[in-house]
């Protein structure tokens, strides 16, 4: 006679089986930055988008709250452990901004107002699954979380969701980040704990 019955469930799964390995559930929103806060003016605000080749698509603030909006609602996760689920957010699909650029690269580095960069695949900012958001929880972004617009993309560390964000890189090669150069996963996904270099 075996020692499980047919049928047999296990215990009900817990809210935080949801989370990845490593994680704890925060209610609040931890602030963590390399440096201090950037102060920018959104009348001086910009976003440039550059290929490979040298081509450059630039947004102002106005031109960026002029494109299509999403909201999407999703989970982020910090490589300092904290899980935080359900977060609401407003701002521009990388898709959209990505759209009808002829390019060959397959990485982008990020720029940050304030010096900070981080690397991704190009691969992981198309397809609906990164933004360049501007709005939480139904108001404009705190400078403290990235305002006036940080990018999102939430199923990497929350690392690669650089803070106020001014301009991507198109690369045919990767190229490191700020986090990435001093030993931080050049990918980063919360779900297989790529927090370090060899994870």
């Amino acid at each position: 006679m075996g020692i499980v019955s047919p049928g047999f469930q296990g215990r009900p799964r817990s809210a935080e089986l949801a989370l990845p390995p490593g994680q704890y559930l925060t209610e609040d929103f931890p602030v963590l930055s390399a440096g201090p806060t950037p102060k920018v003016p959104l009348d001086t605000w910009e976003f440039v988008l550059s290929t490979e080749g040298g081509a450059e698509f630039r947004w102002s603030w106005n031109e960026l709250m002029g494109l299509p909006l999403d909201t999407p609602t999703v989970d982020i996760h910090c490589v300092t452990r904290w899980s935080k689920l359900g977060t609401s957010w407003q701002g521009v699909s990388l898709d959209t901004l990505l759209e009808g650029i002829d390019t060959a690269a397959r990485y982008a580095l990020v720029h940050s107002y304030g010096g900070y960069t981080t690397n991704l695949p190009l691969d992981d900012l198309r397809g609906g699954r990164a933004w360049l958001a501007h709005t939480y929880d139904g108001g404009p972004l705190p400078a403290e979380h990235g305002g006036p617009a940080r990018l999102l993309v939430p199923h990497l560390y929350f690392w690669k969701s650089a803070k106020w964000v001014r301009g991507i890189r198109l690369l045919v090669d990767d190229k490191p980040g700020f986090w990435e150069t001093a030993g931080y996963h050049d990918y980063g996904d919360p779900w297989r704990e790529q927090r370090y270099q060899g994870d």
